[in-house]
């Protein structure tokens, strides 16, 4: 037997193709090099070809125009990934074979990507990329970066807790020019310095649509580093949340000259920066004037977050001028700012201009008797109100039936009134208003921490449960290294069960039973899949029980 082998030259094939067999060569070797040893994805072993072979079949593959569609998953095109028209290459002379190695090269460039968020343990998205908590590494980031090319369609990408990448940021933003569709920016906790800082500032300038940036819990972006930041937002900017990050009063004012130029802003959330109301000199008191200056321009904001920014009386006489110029509030978060106690009636004033306000958060706030009387004066001017948090205010206990006298309870859906100092006086006006059916549309109450209500308080309670048809959550727990029995209101608990069709969740930790009484009430919530959060029975766990010591241990935890 005799063979005859045949050498291929470019003139064998069509004057068009030429270029394609050096495509798909390269193409196909590529191709070759990320196939998986289990046997080149279920090929028999057995049944080897030669790359020449492999070489010839990708360039006889060709397809007509009519059954090819553009892609945008490719790294070649001179228009950041975008694809060029077919009519436009065949216009210049390239042919069908062209495009078919550039639709194989397309191809293997999403085929990196599968690979490369394989390895991650996730699922390759044309749209969205979430590698939060993944443990990426610098040169994960690195491998990343020149993926992106492959990504054009991309309009989410969240790298949040991932802390290894902190300093190595410059190697990802120097490509992002080609993900300039993207619209949500997530690095959170990601320990970015200045260097991080800067460079994506510069890299912002490429990505014109983004809508929300999150870059949270992260500590190097306090201090000045915002500065060449914020001046690079796109004015389409709807979200900016800057939780977390050693935030100063120099920072305010920087963050109000950037925020003045983003007329669509919604969101605004700098909580958990303590320093950033701070009042040490001139300068510094001047930062949070400015910011709420430079929001009162912003008729479109409608959510502003300042939990624990170290808020005094006089960083609200600067909020509280701003709320007539904010129409479309909904939600107002102050909670944790202890420096508001005795002076919130310069806030109470202004609220009636928030006539949209739906959420209302003043937890741990250490709000005084007066601070209760003029937020109570204040409510009737709020009817779209729907979640009013007071929870960890001693004195809200005392005047939790002004409280219900005045809120719109019909429309209330979440009412947090744990470690409130709450009596078996304050239950009394809470049960009432229940069985007026006043709190039907309620969804989560919280009267965790409240150890003075007493079992007549809790028993009453659960007795007016026929107008609580909506509560979908419950929490009762008491302290942590404190307990109670719960045998005596048990009952009112069992027979109100039936009157609570959407309740889900039953929090019941620190409260002690016999066990019949658990056994009973856990078949009850069992068959009705609720969720029962409880301690696990113990022999003397009524022993440590002593009113006086829980007392004692709500008045350390308001002045905590």
């Amino acid at each position: 037997m005799s063979f005859c082998v045949q050498t291929l030259t470019p003139r064998d094939f069509p004057p068009h193709t030429a270029a394609a067999e050096a495509a798909a060569a390269a193409a196909v070797c590529a191709g070759l090099q990320m196939e998986s040893a289990d046997g080149q994805r279920g090929r028999d072993t057995s049944q080897r070809r030669s790359p020449l072979d492999l070489i010839m079949n990708q360039i006889r593959r060709k397809r007509t125009a009519a059954d090819r569609k553009p892609s945008v998953l490719s790294c070649t095109s001179d228009r950041g990934g975008i694809p060029e028209d077919t009519e436009d290459r065949e216009g210049r002379g390239e042919g069908p074979a062209v495009a078919d190695s550039v639709q194989t090269e397309r191809d293997l460039a999403w085929g990196r990507v599968c690979v490369f968020l394989h390895q991650l343990g996730k699922t390759a998205d044309h749209r969205s990329l979430k590698l939060a908590h993944c443990d990426l590494t610098a040169t994960d980031l690195l491998e990343l970066a020149t993926l992106l090319c492959c990504l054009p369609q991309l309009e989410e990408m969240d790298l949040s807790w991932n802390e290894l990448i902190g300093g190595s940021l410059p190697s990802l933003t120097t490509h992002i020019q080609h993900v300039g569709r993207i619209r949500t920016l997530k690095l959170c906790s990601c320990r970015l310095n200045a260097d991080d800082i800067t460079a994506l500032g510069e890299a912002l300038e490429c990505v014109p649509f983004l809508e929300m940036l999150d870059l949270s819990w992260n500590v190097g972006v306090g201090g000045g580093a915002l500065r060449g930041l914020l001046d690079k937002l796109h004015p389409q900017l709807r979200e900016l949340h800057l939780v977390a990050c050693q935030l100063i009063s120099t920072d305010a004012a920087i963050l109000g000259a950037a925020v003045s130029a983003l007329p669509r802003l919604c969101v605004l959330d700098v909580s958990c920066n303590p320093l950033l109301a701070e009042e040490s000199n001139e300068e510094a008191s001047g930062g949070i004037r400015r910011l709420a200056l430079s929001l009162s321009h912003i008729a479109s904001l409608a959510t502003l977050r300042l939990q624990a920014c170290g808020l005094t009386s006089h960083s609200l006489d600067a909020l509280g001028g701003l709320f007539r110029c904010l129409p479309a509030m909904r939600e107002l978060d102050l909670s944790c700012n202890k420096g508001l106690s005795g002076g919130l009636s310069h806030l109470t004033s202004h609220l009636s201009h928030l006539t949209h306000l739906e959420s209302l958060d003043l937890h741990l706030c250490c709000l005084t008797h007066s601070d209760l009387e003029s937020l109570v004066q204040v409510l009737p001017s709020l009817p779209e109100l729907t979640d009013a948090d007071l929870s960890a205010n001693r004195e809200v206990g005392a005047m939790v039936h002004s409280l219900v006298s005045t809120l719109p309870l019909p429309q209330m859906r979440h009412l947090p009134l744990s470690a409130c100092s709450l009596t078996q006086e304050s239950f009394t006006a809470l049960a009432l208003v229940c069985k007026r059916g006043c709190l039907s549309s309620l969804r989560l109450l919280d009267l965790s921490y409240n150890s003075r209500v007493g079992d007549e308080g809790w028993a009453g309670l659960f007795g007016a449960g026929g107008g609580l048809g909506s509560l979908e959550e419950v929490d009762v727990s008491l302290r942590p290294a404190s307990s109670a029995p719960a045998t005596a209101w048990m009952p009112s608990l069992l027979a109100a069960l039936p009157n609570l069709p959407a309740l889900a969740r039953l929090a019941m930790q620190r409260w002690t039973l016999t066990s019949q009484a658990r056994d009973r009430l856990g078949h009850a919530l069992k068959k009705r899949h609720v969720q029962l959060e409880w301690d696990p029975p113990t022999k003397d766990a009524t022993s440590s029980y002593s009113p006086a010591n829980q007392d004692r241990a709500e008045e350390l935890h308001s002045e905590e």
